[in-house]
């Protein structure tokens, strides 16, 4: 018999534990039901529903780095660095896993699409760049803050 309560504590206590989230600072995190986003868990501490609810995306809303180097159609190699941020967190939650590839692919599109310009100024090319991508990526959440080039 008190074994049984024993265990029936030790359960009721670990359900308690993981029903608390503690969400950090300079973070989000998405939390789903049965595979569907419910809200948006803002920093602070938050009760949640054990076996119901779980954290899908930690959204970090500070800025984030991407580093590419690809080749071009001219045997030229283009490096570059792609400094981006989540700025609305409920749109960023769809795309956030695949956000990296989503800029990769937008910045080579934009560089191949216009292969004139990869010789001149390597500035003004990160600022088209930027203005490319973020028009594109404002639509999901995210902005693009800068973008440096290295034309090899």
């Amino acid at each position: 018999m008190f074994a049984l309560i024993l265990t029936a504590t030790f359960s009721l206590l670990a359900l308690a534990a993981i029903a608390v989230k503690r969400v950090p600072d300079g973070q989000v995190y998405s939390l789903y039901r049965h595979g569907k986003p419910v809200r948006l868990l803002q920093p602070g501490t938050h009760v949640v529903l054990p076996l119901l609810e779980r954290v899908g995306h930690r959204i970090d809303l500070g800025g984030r780095v991407l580093r590419f180097e690809e080749p071009l159609a001219d045997a030229r190699d283009v490096r570059g660095t792609v400094y981006w941020q989540v700025l609305e967190p409920e749109r960023a939650d769809a795309v956030i896993e695949q956000a990296d590839q989503l800029i990769r692919r937008g910045a080579l599109e934009a560089l191949r699409g216009e292969p004139e310009a990869v010789t001149g100024d390597r500035r003004v090319l990160g600022q088209q760049l930027k203005r490319n991508l973020n028009g594109t990526l404002r639509e999901r959440g995210v902005m693009v803050t800068r973008v440096e080039l290295d034309l090899a």
